[in-house]
């Protein structure tokens, strides 16, 4: 991107200025992302597209809290999110971000519902206890998942675990969510669901979607497309 951001400004929910970030291994270094600005608008959907290698991943990561970068800032609502401490991150993270990811990373032993409180719980105060449950049941309908609130992952399908994990990551109602490859493990047709979903949640609740994929239906029913290759934006 040619035009270098200084900082944040008030338009924009999340900005990202100069992000670089390397690994290190015996002694080799690879630099995965090279000098990237990114802004995402509140209400926004971003696909992040690129072949594999390209550094998708890395940068949703350090954009969401989990990875800082090497050089450079991340702003989420004018905030400098790597200038918190670790405890003052995984606040925010818990409080303004949500996460989607290919493989759905729910607990197994935990009921659906139980998996879509657990980001309410962590937060949850002694006043809100008792109408966790409620919201907790209010995100299953809203993916249409009520009927299976006490199963577990191992008795649901793909498509109804993903579903599972959209609801947790919409309990909090985040400002912004990040998808990393969320019909990546899906078949075509409950993928397919799966986007209808994430462009009516997008629609209705005006929260931030940016996702990483591969598949042309998410691109081409975001507001906007980044590609990037070989760590810089193109």
């Amino acid at each position: 991107m040619s035009n270098r951001l200084n900082g944040p400004t008030e338009d924009m929910l999340l900005q990202a200025v100069n992000i670089n970030k390397s690994y290190h291994d015996a002694g080799d270094t690879l630099h995965v992302l090279k000098g990237i600005d990114v802004r995402v608008g509140d209400g926004e959907m971003v696909a992040m597209v690129g072949p594999s290698g390209a550094g998708k991943s890395t940068l949703l990561h350090v954009l969401g809290g989990l990875d800082a970068p090497d050089e450079g800032n991340v702003y989420l609502a004018g905030e400098d999110i790597y200038h918190l401490d670790d405890r003052q991150r995984a606040r925010l993270r818990n409080s303004k971000i949500g996460f989607i990811f290919q493989f759905y990373h729910l607990l197994q032993e935990f009921t659906a519902l139980e998996n879509v409180l657990l980001p309410a719980l962590i937060k949850a105060d002694e006043k809100r206890m008792d109408s966790l449950e409620a919201q907790g049941m209010a995100m299953l309908q809203r993916v249409g998942l009520q009927e299976r609130s006490r199963h577990r992952p191992s008795q649901l399908s793909g498509g109804e675990q993903q579903r599972v994990a959209i609801a947790r990551a919409l309990i909090n109602q985040p400002k912004i969510i990040f998808c990393d490859e969320p019909t990546g493990n899906l078949d075509a047709e409950t993928g397919h669901a799966i986007i209808e979903l994430l462009k009516e949640l997008n629609a209705r609740n005006k929260q931030a979607l940016v996702v990483v994929t591969h598949d042309e239906q998410i691109a081409r029913m975001s507001h906007r497309i980044i590609h990037l290759q070989d760590g810089r934006l193109t």
